[in-house]
């Protein structure tokens, strides 16, 4: 006997009692971007490495570690996308989307990173996110987080989340910090972990999010970025938390919140959550304003978020009523001839809107009813010899005691679109 094969660790089946959740979620994510103005972008799941490599920063663990690389027949290499902005900047600029626009776009799909797989975190992983281009003022930011705000409203989620800001200010007010952060960190230098002492030389400020419970104090007493900002900078997150505090969002400021990606400026945010353990943020995002001139565009501001999926669907599981499929009508045969007209019979519910399992691989009646039961349906049609002999189909409700019906087959739709109603 064969080895079973199974799937690849950390990307995971969705199973079908598991996808209407997933559909329901998803639906209202559309809805609720629809109706802000964003507009829906695709994207492909393979992008060039060096667009990661310019826009992530070659010394963040995504690029270090976690990329799925490889050279492909040509010798390009090639990554599978670990995140979405990249590609939707890639994207605006190869068509023209972007230069003297504004532009709302929206994005869902699956991401990959070679990460540790955890609850709620896997190797493929989904993600929903919304990007903002072309204002610099606070007020766009104001909007973005309203909207990703009105998200976890609209799937009763408001009180299992808070938001956390930062501001990372501008690129030279983050040289000055970062002269600051190091000289701190170097004078505590034997309480760094291992990865901290690796980032002290290559990004320091992420040794602010390390979670190491070790390294918690020093943290905590460490330079504050946010008493580094430039006044312009200050000024745009000031504006911003009257905005926020105006239309009710609650809100923390962070200091320690510097996100994990190179190409973010000024805002930053995240929706955390306590209810997922050590894996608590389901919404990430902030303002990038340098990264559409860096991949070659024109000087463009823009911002955006990206929601994790599996995050998501983990807390909506205790608000949102996802039933299975429901099925209408388990449509039952007894020969070649009455399946024939079986076939035309099912095409004809299914366009009025019924949903259908027509039998398939014979059995008797008897097998066919187990079947029809299983399936969860709530009528069975049936067309044996005699009802096609008379034109009609004896129709059994399988949840209900009402009698059985034997209806002529140009009436079939009309009786069973009154029993529905």
């Amino acid at each position: 006997m064969a080895n079973l094969i199974q799937a690849v660790r950390g990307m995971n089946d969705i199973l079908p009692q598991e996808t209407p959740l997933w559909r329901k979620v998803e639906n209202r994510l559309r809805k609720t971007l629809k109706s802000y103005g964003y507009k829906e972008i695709r994207l492909p799941i393979v992008e060039k490495t060096e667009l990661f490599k310019r826009t992530i920063g070659e010394a963040t663990d995504i690029v270090e570690k976690e990329m799925y690389t490889f050279a492909d027949r040509n010798e390009e290499n090639l990554t599978l996308r670990p995140e979405g902005t990249a590609g939707c900047v890639r994207a605006g600029i190869e068509h023209g989307l972007l230069y003297n626009q504004i532009q709302r776009l929206w994005y869902l799909g699956p991401y990959f990173r070679h990460e540790r797989p955890q609850k709620g975190r896997y190797r493929q992983f989904y993600q929903c996110g919304a990007e903002f281009f072309g204002i610099a003022t606070p007020d766009a930011d104001a909007e973005l987080i309203h909207l990703s705000a009105r998200i976890f409203k609209t799937l009763n989620l408001s009180s299992s989340v808070s938001l956390q800001l930062n501001s990372l200010g501008s690129s030279q007010a983050r040289l000055s910090y970062r002269h600051d952060l190091v000289s701190y960190l170097k004078a505590h230098a034997t309480l760094l972990d291992e990865d901290s002492q690796r980032r002290l030389l290559t990004n320091p400020l992420r040794i602010l999010d390390s979670k190491n419970p070790a390294m918690q104090e020093l943290i905590k007493n460490a330079p504050k970025l946010i008493d580094h900002l430039d006044t312009e900078s200050q000024q745009h997150f000031n504006q911003l938390q009257q905005y926020l505090t105006a239309v009710g969002i609650p809100f923390t400021i962070n200091p320690c919140l510097v996100r994990g990606l190179d190409y973010y400026t000024k805002t930053v945010f995240e929706w955390v959550t306590t209810d997922l353990g050590a894996q608590g943020t389901v919404c990430a995002g902030g303002r990038y304003d340098g990264l559409v001139e860096q991949l070659g565009g024109k000087a463009t501001p823009a911002l955006g978020f990206a929601i994790g999926m599996e995050r998501l669907i983990l807390l909506a599981q205790q608000h949102i009523y996802a039933p299975d499929a429901h099925i209408d009508i388990y449509l039952m045969t007894d020969s070649e001839k009455t399946f024939q007209k079986g076939l035309e019979i099912a095409d004809l519910l299914r366009q009025a809107n019924f949903t259908v399992i027509l039998n398939c691989g014979a059995g008797s009646f008897k097998n066919q009813f187990k079947k029809a039961d299983k399936s969860g349906a709530a009528i069975a049609l049936i067309i044996g010899e005699n009802e096609f002999a008379e034109k009609t189909a004896a129709i059994k409700f399988l949840r209900e005691d009402v009698p059985q019906h034997t209806i002529p087959w140009d009436g079939l739709i009309n009786f069973l679109q009154q029993k529905k109603t």
